[in-house]
């Protein structure tokens, strides 16, 4: 194994479980230049640094060919829909993103997330209360899973009775970025192609009559309030809502995923936040940074020769930011392979950095904290059954597929 099969060796599925080991090996050259052209950047100051440099492009245009001649995969080649604002850079990207966030918090609408708490409260307590009489559960088919495409359909408008059919199409998305060894890049990118049409077609409809009959949801606000920016285009607006669907659900299911796994792991930290739930706030934001549920962003382009860390990237090279690598740099962060809800200056890389940074952050981090805290007071004494886990295929959005979990009954409700 040598720096330039680095990549290859931490998005092998074989090292899902803990790819923790690599990112050390990674480190040691902070720019590591792999054998198919991709720079990789894995300590927390340059990456930190590259999350805000505008000559690190998001936009699939910019892309070149690699060593080998082909272009980097891309999730939305060959979309019918036009890239969404994650894969843009300004100022097309701060227009589509400034009409995205306008009806999600403030300046606009301040109170949107702190008045969902009572919400988000009783859809985790309802769905804890559906474990009732069982000694074991999926907390990711049963719990991780169900409540944030709960919460994120509930904000957008997307009926309940919908949430099935979402289901299918977000999984079939999401394989796109997936290195299934079963199957080739271009039957996974024309799977996650057909679901991303069909999912848009469908939302096409609900905007339609969210157009006629406007509600309290953000589609409502998106379809018929305009700002300073106007307002987006009926295709702009379905891709912003395609993306809205699958990154307010997918890393949240990760987060409190690996949330628990890591709880059950350190049982003196879960039985801190069974005694104190103010320990929530700071737990979340460690295992943000441990066991972030985006662990890469990949397909960045260098606009210019940039010089990282004494490395020279060439105009035009595929540039991949390794942000758990980061979030474990030694010298960013002491003791950086520990877990430590009491962490100081805890300033992770686990929502990115940057123009990009994820606007749901807010959402997410309650989704979490109410999650994982009422998880830890009402199960009762609950214990991993395998460990580690089966873990999902996706190098990026990574996380346990399933987690089993035994546990001898339910705590009462408050």
């Amino acid at each position: 194994m040598t720096s330039g099969t680095l990549l290859y060796q931490i998005t092998d599925y074989a090292n899902r479980a803990d790819p923790y080991p690599l990112y050390a090996e990674l480190r040691r050259t902070p720019v590591a230049r792999q054998d198919d052209g991709v720079y990789a950047v894995s300590t927390y100051w340059e990456i930190s640094s590259l999350l805000h440099d505008p000559r690190l492009s998001s936009d699939a245009r910019n892309r070149v060919p690699l060593a080998d001649g082909s272009l980097p995969p891309d999730p939305e080649e060959d979309s019918t829909l036009p890239p969404s604002f994650l894969r843009l850079d300004p100022p097309e990207h701060d227009r589509m993103r400034r009409l995205a966030t306008r009806p999600f918090g403030p300046p606009n609408c301040p109170r949107r997330i702190h008045d969902m708490y009572g919400e988000l409260a009783r859809m985790v307590s309802g769905l804890i209360d559906g474990l009732d009489g069982r000694e074991q559960a999926d907390i990711v088919d049963d719990f991780a899973y169900p409540f944030p495409v709960m919460v994120i359909c509930n904000l957008l408008g997307v009926p309940h009775q919908d949430e099935a059919r979402f289901h299918g199409w977000a999984d079939a998305i999401v394989s796109g970025l997936d290195p299934n060894p079963a199957e080739g890049p271009a039957e996974r990118q024309r799977v996650a192609q057909q679901a991303r049409t069909e999912l848009g077609g469908y939302l096409a409809g609900l905007i339609e009559e969210h157009r006629r009959a406007p509600g309290h949801d953000m589609l409502s606000a998106l379809a018929t309030e305009a700002g300073p920016d106007g307002r987006m285009s009926q295709l702009e607006l379905i891709t912003t809502a395609v993306l809205l669907l699958i990154a307010g659900h997918e890393t949240t299911v990760n987060l409190i995923t690996n949330g628990t796994l890591t709880l059950l792991r350190h049982p003196e930290v879960l039985g801190r936040l069974r005694a104190d739930p103010g320990l929530a706030v700071p737990l979340v934001e460690e295992l943000l940074r441990y066991e972030p549920p985006v662990q890469l962003l990949p397909q960045r382009t260098a606009l210019a020769d940039i010089d990282v860390a004494g490395t020279l990237i060439p105009k035009g090279s595929p540039v991949w930011l390794m942000l758990a690598s980061g979030n474990r740099d030694p010298r960013r962060f002491t003791d950086a392979d520990r877990f430590d809800p009491g962490r100081r200056d805890n300033q992770h890389l686990g929502f990115g950095s940057g123009i990009h940074y994820c606007f749901g952050a807010p959402l997410a981090r309650l989704e979490a904290q109410i999650a994982l805290t009422e998880l830890a007071r009402r199960l009762v004494n609950p214990s991993l059954v395998a460990d580690p886990p089966p873990y999902r295929q996706n190098p990026v959005l990574r996380g346990p597929r399933h987690l089993p979990v035994a546990f001898d009954g339910l705590a009462t409700r408050f």
